[in-house]
Parts: C-alpha cells; sequence; structure tokens
C-alpha cells in the first residue's frame, strides 16, 4: 500500500494520529492545522519508521521550534559525546535534532539517535556521501546521492536538508557575483565543486521528481537547503541568495504535487535592518512554506558569543515570520561545539524562540510569562525556578550568594521593590532598619 504522507492525509480530510497530538500540543482546533499542513502552510516531519517520535508541527500560527545541531567530525569522533548532547536537547526541550555527522559510518549512530530521541531527526545526506559510499567526491554518481537519501530514509529520519535550488543558473549568478565568503554552506559547497569537478547539472535538481519519490515514500520532510545563505554581512541579500530563493520557491511547489512536505531553509548572516524583509521575501518566493533559518548572526565580529548574535537575529526573524530556529553555539567559526556551548546554545535559541512567540500573539504563549510574574511578586523563588527556561541555572545563581532573608535575594536586601510594595499596598508599614520587623 502506497504511503500517505501528512500532506496527503491533511488534503483528504484525515486526521493522523500525529496530526492530533500536534493539534492538542498546540491547542489549535484539527481542522485549523488540517488545512494547514495541507496548504503547506505548515509541515508535521514525521518518517513512518521514526517510532518513538513525538511529533511537532512547524508552521504558521504554532510556537516557534528550535533544532539541535550535533555529529562528529574527523578530528572529534566521540559518538558517545554526540549521544549526550542529544539527551541533552531532550532535556531541554528541543524540537529536533540534525545529525551533522561527517565522517565515517554514521549508520550506527543515527540508528541509535532515532531510537531513542522523540525529536524530529533530520540529515544532510550530501554529507554521508563521502563516507558511507567510500568515493572521492568527483566519482560520486547522481544515483549515488540519491542512493543515500534512500539510505537515510529508510533509516528513519524525518527531514533532509537537500540543496536543490544552487542548479546552474544559481550557480552563475553567484559566480557574476564575486563574493567576499563564496559559499559557506557545506554541502551547497560540496555540490558545487561536484558541478564544478563533472560539468553535471545538481543531481539533486537534475532528479528531483525521482527524489520526491524517494522522500515520499517514507513521508520525509525537505527542507530546501540555502546553498547560497550569505556567510557574511557584505554578502546578505545579494543577487545569488536571491536567485537560489526563487529557486527554491519553484522546488517547494513541485514538492506540494506530489504531496511532499517542505521547509525552507534560511540565511545564515545579516544585519538587523534587512531580516524583516528577508522573512516576507521568503514567505512571498515560496508561497508560504515554513521558514527555517540558522540565526541570522546580526553581526560578524562576536566568534565565541554567537549564540547571543544568532538568538537576536532569530527573535527577530521568527517575530517576522520564520517558524523554526537552528541553534548556534559560542563554537560557531571556532570548533565542534562540546556539552557546555550544546546548553548554552539551547538556551538561547529557546529564549529567542518564546521572545518571537510572545511578539506574534501565538496561543499560550505569555502564560508562562504571566505566572512568572505572579511567581515573582510572591517570592515563590521554587515557582520561578519551575518556570525559568534554565531553572537550575537560576536556583544555583540564588543560592551562590544568599541574602540574610532567604525569601529574598542577595541584590536589594530590605530595599527590594516587591517588598516594599507588597507591604504598603497591605496596608503595613515599610522598615529599613536591620532589625525591623517584616
Amino acid at each position: 500500500m502506497a504511503t500517505k504522507t501528512q500532506m496527503d492525509s491533511a488534503r483528504e480530510g484525515i486526521v493522523t494520529r500525529e496530526l492530533s497530538a500536534v493539534a492538542k500540543d498546540e491547542g489549535i482546533p484539527e481542522k485549523d492545522l488540517l488545512a494547514l499542513v495541507a496548504s503547506g502552510q505548515a509541515v508535521i516531519p514525521a518518517n513512518i519508521r521514526h517510532k518513538s517520535l513525538k511529533p511537532h508541527g512547524v508552521g504558521r500560527g504554532l510556537r516557534t521550534k528550535i533544532n539541535v545541531n550535533l555529529g562528529i567530525s574527523g578530528d572529534c569522533a566521540d559518538y558517545g559525546v554526540e549521544l549526550e548532547k542529544a539527551d541533552l536537547a531532550a532535556k531541554f526541550d528541543a524540537e529536533a535534532i540534525m545529525d551533522l555527522s561527517n565522517y565515517g559510518k554514521t549508520h550506527e549512530f543515527r540508528a541509535k539517535l532515532v531510537e531513542r530521541s522523540p525529536a524530529m531527526i533530520g540529515t544532510v545526506p550530501v554529507y554521508d556521501a563521502v563516507g558511507y559510499l567510500e568515493k572521492d567526491l568527483k566519482d560520486i554518481t547522481a544515483q549515488d546521492f540519491l542512493d543515500v537519501v534512500r539510505c537515510h530514509a529508510e533509516e528513519g529520519v524525518d527531514f533532509m536538508t537537500i540543496h536543490a535550488g544552487v542548479n546552474r543558473r544559481a550557480a552563475d549568478v553567484f559566480l557574476e557575483g564575486k563574493r567576499q565568503m563564496n559559499i559557506v554552506s557545506r554541502g551547497g559547497s560540496l555540490l558545487f565543486a561536484w558541478m564544478k569537478m563533472t560539468g553535471n547539472e545538481n543531481p539533486f535538481y537534475e532528479h528531483y521528481d525521482e527524489l520526491l519519490d524517494i522522500l515520499h515514500e517514507y513521508d520525509v520532510t525537505i527542507s530546501l537547503g540555502d546553498a547560497l545563505r550569505p556567510g557574511s554581512i557584505r554578502d546578505s541579500t545579494d543577487g545569488a541568495q536571491i536567485a537560489e530563493l526563487i529557486e527554491l520557491g519553484n522546488l517547494t511547489r513541485r514538492a506540494w504535487k506530489k504531496g511532499v512536505q517542505v521547509m525552507v531553509e534560511g540565511p545564515g548572516h545579516m544585519s538587523m535592518d534587512e531580516i524583516a524583509a528577508n522573512m516576507k521575501l521568503e514567505k512571498r518566493l515560496c508561497s508560504g512554506a515554513p521558514f527555517y533559518v540558522l540565526g541570522p548572526l546580526v553581526t560578524d565580529i562576536a566568534p565565541g558569543y554567537d549564540h547571543i548574535t544568532s538568538a537576536i537575529g532569530g527573535a527577530i526573524a521568527a517575530a517576522n515570520g520564520a517558524d523554526f530556529l537552528c541553534y548556534v553555539t559560542p563554537a560557531e567559526h571556532l570548533r565542534l561545539p562540546d556539552l557546555s556551548d550544546v546548553k548554552e546554545g539551547i538556551v538561547a535559541a529557546k529564549i529567542a524562540a518564546h521572545a518571537a512567540d510572545l511578539a506574534k500573539g501565538v496561543k499560550g504563549a505569555r502564560d508562562r510569562d504571566f505566572r512568572m510574574g505572579e511567581a515573582r511578586r510572591a517570592f515563590d523563588w521554587d515557582g520561578m525556578f519551575r518556570l525559568a527556561i534554565d531553572g537550575e541555572k537560576a536556583k544555583a545563581y540564588y543560592k551562590s550568594v544568599p541574602a540574610h532573608d532567604p525569601r529574598r535575594c542577595s541584590m536589594c536586601g530590605k530595599m527590594c521593590a516587591v517588598r516594599t510594595m507588597n507591604r504598603i499596598l497591605n496596608g503595613e508599614d515599610v522598615s529599613l532598619e536591620p532589625d525591623g520587623k517584616e
């Protein structure tokens, strides 16, 4: 029996188990979510073989989701550490994990990830091609690339980044533009190099229909990769980026015709004043498909702090229509992130996503903030720690420099504004004397 994707089912008015769970989680009517998935305005990445998945929706009107990148490299090939990163992502309720491993045989690690992780799992198959096939890049064939896609789909991957938009037309625009940073997308650079060495068209573009057939068979969501995303502020919103985005819009509509769910990936480095316009441009050119952004990083001069530059850009992007944020860690541009880097990146991305949801008026987004305000007014420290994105860190800070009175923090003592107002509005005197009555 042929697979029905989430999009196929939604178009037929069928409420799948995954759609029902997402509607309940988001607090929206199933009929509203059906319409969004049917039209491509929202996706529910859910490979039919990912049995441990907790489904999530990505798209218009839904909470902004975050992705955590992990995976080994030739210099750091410890799968145990990467699984610890996956566990950390689960602890902080990250909705997605991308395995970006680019060294050796990655099948065993990916199988464990799919088996144990409730998060959506994503990959970039072109990374795996060299190690999986044991061929030099120029010797890989178009069919080889498709075979790796099928392998990942069979393993249960929920979404795949496919750089199908960097075709010959877009590549010509890139070459004419003489960029500062050229192509900073790892997958995009590999495909461009393959095209130059072989003289062939991008295999994922040339054989796009066959690619879609594979993805449809397992209900894998295609995440159309932005191979020509800007890698520096100087390159943002240039001809190459826009030329590729036009191609991605066409590829989006072709995938929808086949019932394949689509996300579109967005810019990397971009000053703040360009972000809102870029979000609107993507939504227009790609017919409202969910937008998945890396950052954007709003300045190039903060290595070691790029989780902050990314969170700033991500909050602005999501407030203006982006649906999915890829986290960035303090190690970006410097090294493979360790566990501490991963935590900092996750928390920064969660803050950005939630801040954007407040601005977008996502249903229920403000409830937690309102409860935090009540807990602060009541000096309910345990309540504050439970509501915090990183309650463990908040609690450790509070306890590290204890106040004389444990009901307050050590910042203001008896001059605490909350204490003053609670007492005076309750008809009590306010005493600042050391031995004053509480």
